[in-house]
């Protein structure tokens, strides 16, 4: 028999219906966005709360900074598609024994493929960024053993194989066209590239225009890193107008990209975001700008934009972040990059109002129960929006 709290969550969920359909048009096309769910924090919803959270956004892409089994077993039969992380912790050992590689990927992804839909793998985060040369020799070693391991599983062309990196990794960001990678880096991302162009994966980046505007706030117009309207720039070599920084620095990838002979190669954004909130000496921290920053660009994926220098390709972006992460060092900005607070509730007004339920699930055979009651009640909302649609055309 149904527990008493089980009824409760399935009525509440019954009249989310009609808000659902009012949702559903508010979020159409926004396929284009991923969202980062970082986890450290010690206040955050179990991830069979957080399941339900995304499903009422529309959100169908996600990235993680590991593979955490919870996470990947809440999401079991569900439409999301999942970018797992490798910490860099790994890349060392993974770089000189591949059998490393091949355990990591039967404990960690061979549990879930079947049910949670994988499809890439990040092997290290912003590596450059740490100045450590062992490691960064390790990356590329790693990522081919991970592949390898992947070929064994014949697995090798449903998950693909990538690294997030840092725009630290330029040398010249500015026009955009004359982006090139740093001297030193070179010798370490020339192989690299090679490598992604072989195996065909996408070449990730994390970009920050706040913290261009943060160093230099008389120098760069606020406008043009919240995508307002603004006179911009022109690039003196394509004659390509700019009038958003994010778009300027995809594009400089490009171009330093192309100066080590690939134009083969897709660039894509894991990670951008604006901080709600920062120290005093971050200047451009706010609600106010946030809501601008990823409000304007949520826009801009709605309308599948690509950057002047690729405008048949629509930029690809996952947000940073889905929640405030209390936990995380450094200043103030870095716990404040969350949409939404742990409890649900919007940080600000981006027109995503999702639905967390309140109940903690005990189980994971609970979670399971309550997980197919909310994709039973979703696909009843799916055919009363059909219905709805039908009976609108007659």
């Amino acid at each position: 028999m149904a527990s008493h709290s089980s009824l409760s969550f399935f009525f509440r969920v019954l009249l989310l219906l009609f808000f659902l359909t009012t949702l559903s048009e508010r979020v159409k096309g926004q396929g284009g966005v991923g969202i980062n769910y970082g986890q450290i924090a010690n206040n955050l919803p179990s991830p069979a709360r957080v399941a339900v959270l995304l499903r009422s956004l529309n959100i169908t892409r996600v990235k993680l900074y590991d593979a955490d089994p919870n996470v990947l077993f809440s999401f079991s039969n569900s439409q999301v598609d999942f970018m797992i992380g490798l910490g860099n912790e790994y890349l060392q050992n993974m770089s000189t024994d591949p059998t490393k590689a091949q355990a990591w990927l039967q404990q960690r992804l061979q549990p879930h493929i079947s049910k949670t839909r994988i499809t890439s793998i990040v092997v290290g985060n912003e590596i450059f960024k740490t100045n450590d040369h062992v490691l960064i020799a390790s990356l590329l070693p790693a990522m081919k053993s991970v592949y390898a391991a992947l070929t064994n599983l014949g697995l090798e062309k449903q998950v693909a194989v990538t690294s997030a990196h840092s725009l630290d990794i330029l040398q010249t960001s500015y026009p955009p066209s004359s982006g090139t990678f740093k001297e030193e880096f070179i010798q370490y991302l020339q192989p690299i590239l090679d490598f992604h162009s072989q195996i065909k994966s996408p070449f990730l980046i994390n970009a920050y225009p706040f913290f261009a505007y943060k160093d230099s706030p008389k120098e760069v117009p606020l406008e043009y890193v919240l995508f307002q309207p603004n006179q911009g720039m022109v690039d003196p070599n394509t004659s390509l107008h700019y009038d958003n920084m994010l778009f300027a620095q995809v594009d400089a990838l490009y171009s330093a990209i192309k100066t080590l002979g690939h134009t083969d190669i897709e660039v894509r954004i894991s990670e951008t975001g604006w901080p709600s909130k920062g120290d005093e000496s971050e200047v451009g921290a706010s609600p106010e700008n946030a809501a601008l920053y990823n409000g304007n660009l949520l826009k801009l994926i709605q309308q599948r934009k690509g950057t002047p220098a690729k405008q048949s390709v629509p930029i690809d972006v996952y947000v940073f972040a889905l929640f405030n992460e209390n936990l995380k060092p450094g200043p103030v900005s870095e716990r404040n990059y969350g949409l939404f607070y742990p409890d649900g509730k919007p940080v600000y007004n981006v027109g995503m109002q999702g639905y967390l339920p309140d109940i903690i699930y005990s189980s994971k055979a609970t979670s399971t129960k309550i997980l197919n009651m909310w994709r039973a009640v979703m696909g009843l909302a799916v055919a009363w929006l059909m219905i709805l649609s039908i009976w609108a055309t007659r």
